[in-house]
């Protein structure tokens, strides 16, 4: 119930942009989210049905509402973030910190040096990243080093130091990877000239430089100095090889960070590259845990505002698979085709994989949140009133109406449990009638469970379409359990999933998680039943043979397959074996059987 505080607080709400934020009873900070119309966005928490659990716990601890007015979205999306950073309120999305991924650093200095550091300083140097991989970081370096050399000494290259002749050269220079500016043996100017085109190449930039180089090797050659000229060619090919490697789209592609998001019931992935010249010269991606069922759009605008102040990104353009709202500052694209659209499908790609990547790890190291994620999706997907922790799934088999059984499989937690499986003999259908088969093991298999009083499981698989569902559901029915047992039936041909009373199947995705548990139920339902089938079958059949000698009963039959384990060592016998352990009369009864019979 809304206090008349609370009532007073949201009717005197404004109706412009803003940040509001809500506070618990003892002062403690909950939540913080931004609004086009403060009034409406904040009353909307407080009218809706919430469907989502912690949304209805954040609804009923709120004690206070305070507000900020500001004069665009594009101001209470940044304001948002930057108080959601402060205060890191409990039912807010964060992103993880990266804050130990290393840099690239142009000192700001007399000769600038430039090097890897994971230490941001705000001395007025040029930092570029961060380099999510430290590889990739180490070879743009590498990189660098080759076709420029540059000093690594942290001498104070001053005017007045040089003049003075206050430092000597060192090894860097006699190895040629420095040119002396400790003893002027270069000018800042010209070494400030390849500091422009290290700016340029570490922006992914590579155009200048390879027409300096190609120019400088055309001169070299026509002036008849080769070797010269080779060491050109050989810093032409590096830079070209490089940026061979790091172009994925069309060059004209320049100066623009790229967004995807891949999200399941708990967790969000966010993929950001960014591209200049057609090279991606930056990429991240990063997990967040949804806290109040956001949608992909809620999280996506979040993870663009927060991953562009970190990456310091100045880009006038994005390109996301769906549109966002991010302000006026900023172009957004969606494409539809063409060399825009698959570098956007390269961005979710590499999303879903860093996915898959955390699943893998979680199985490891986390199997317990592993389950708990998959039971959420399964519930999503399947429509269902609650996890399907307990999974049962049934399967008929018979050839011709003979023999005809079935199996029960039970899945707890997404896995088997063997220990659970049950098989059923027929009793009461006659000939091949899979649905009254079907009927018969369901009814079977909960009346047990219910006079037991043991756990029933949260979802029933049957292996079949429309027809064994309606049997199975006939089953529920009597027993009164139609309404406590979801139910769906998975026809073979197209992988339907049916419903009870619903004519329309469901198609879930083929690559989905949920499909693949359900077909795993499905298969492993249909390999428990066949071979249960089989074995007895061939049990029928070396029981009929023996049965068939003309004064052997069952209980004779029994002992021999106890005392010679099979059908063909009784066969092979001798009459003095059998003697032993069935006595003269039987034992000439059963050789004459076999052995005349191969005499004829």
């Amino acid at each position: 119930m809304l206090t008349q505080a609370l009532k007073i607080q949201i009717q005197t709400l404004p109706t412009q942009p803003g940040v509001y934020q809500y506070f618990d009873k003892n002062g403690g900070i909950l939540y913080i989210g931004k609004a086009k119309n403060l009034k409406k966005r904040v009353s909307s928490y407080f009218t809706k049905n919430h469907d989502y659990g912690k949304t209805r716990v954040l609804v009923k601890k709120i004690a206070t509402i305070k507000h900020i007015v500001v004069n665009t979205e594009t101001d209470a999306l940044l304001l948002e973030n930057n108080l959601i950073k402060k205060y890191q309120p409990r039912y807010n999305v964060m992103l993880k910190d990266d804050k130990t991924y290393p840099w690239i650093c142009i000192k700001k200095e007399s000769f600038p040096r430039v090097f890897l550091t994971r230490k941001v300083i705000k001395d007025g140097s040029e930092y570029y990243g961060p380099y999510t991989s430290v590889r990739t970081a180490k070879a743009l370096l590498s990189l660098i080093k080759e076709l420029y050399p540059l000093r690594t000494c942290a001498y104070d290259l001053s005017e007045k130091n040089i003049q003075r002749k206050k430092y000597k050269v060192c090894l860097e220079y006699h190895i040629k990877n420095c040119k002396g500016a400790c003893e002027s043996l270069q000018s800042e100017t010209d070494y400030l000239e390849d500091i422009k085109e290290i700016r340029n190449i570490i922006k992914g930039n590579f155009k200048n430089s390879l027409q300096k180089f190609t120019n400088l090797m055309h001169q070299f050659a026509a002036n008849t100095e080769f070797e010269e000229a080779q060491k050109i060619k050989e810093k032409v090919a590096l830079l070209a090889n490089y940026q061979a490697k790091s172009t994925v789209v069309n060059p004209s592609i320049t100066n623009v960070d790229i967004f995807s998001i891949i999200s399941d019931e708990s967790f969000a992935y966010v993929n950001f590259f960014k591209v200049n010249n057609g090279a991606i010269i930056q990429s991240h991606t990063t997990e967040i845990k949804k806290k109040l069922d956001e949608s992909d759009k809620q999280l996506l605008e979040l993870a663009i505002v927060e991953i562009r102040q970190r990456f310091n990104s100045q880009s006038k353009e994005i390109y996301v698979p769906f549109a966002v709202n991010i302000g006026d500052a900023v172009k957004v694209t969606v494409p539809k085709l063409g060399d825009k659209k698959r570098i956007v499908d390269l961005s979710m790609r590499n999303a879903n994989y860093y996915r898959q990547e955390r699943f893998k790890q979680m199985k490891i190291v986390d199997p317990d949140r592993h389950t708990n994620r998959i039971m959420a999706q399964m519930q999503k997907d399947l429509r269902l009133p609650q996890e399907p922790r307990h999974i049962e799934c049934f399967d008929n088999s018979n050839i011709q109406g003979t023999n005809p059984v079935a199996a029960c499989v039970v899945f707890k937690n997404g896995k088997p449990s063997k220990k659970d499986y049950r098989k059923f003999n027929i009793k009461t259908v006659i000939g091949p009638d899979d649905f009254g088969s079907m009927e018969e093991v369901v009814h079977r298999r909960y009346k047990r469970l219910l006079d037991e009083g043991q756990n029933l499981p949260q979802l029933i698989v049957i292996d079949g379409g429309k027809g064994q569902l309606s049997s199975a559901l006939k089953s529920l029915e009597v027993l009164g359990l139609r309404k406590k047992i979801a139910i769906i039936g998975i026809a073979k041909r197209l992988e339907e999933i049916y419903y009870p009373n619903d004519s329309v199947p469901l198609y879930l995705d083929k690559k989905s998680e949920t499909l693949k548990i359900i077909q795993q139920l499905r298969n492993e339902a249909h390999r428990f039943a066949i071979t249960f089938h089989r074995n007895k079958r061939s049990k029928s059949a070396i029981q009929t043979e023996l049965e068939q000698i003309p004064g052997i009963g069952k209980q004779t039959v029994v002992t021999l397959l106890k005392a010679f384990k099979s059908a063909k060592r009784v066969a092979e016998a001798s009459d003095k074996e059998l003697e032993k352990i069935i006595g003269v009369s039987r034992a000439t009864k059963v050789y004459n059987h076999y052995h005349n019979g191969k005499n004829q």
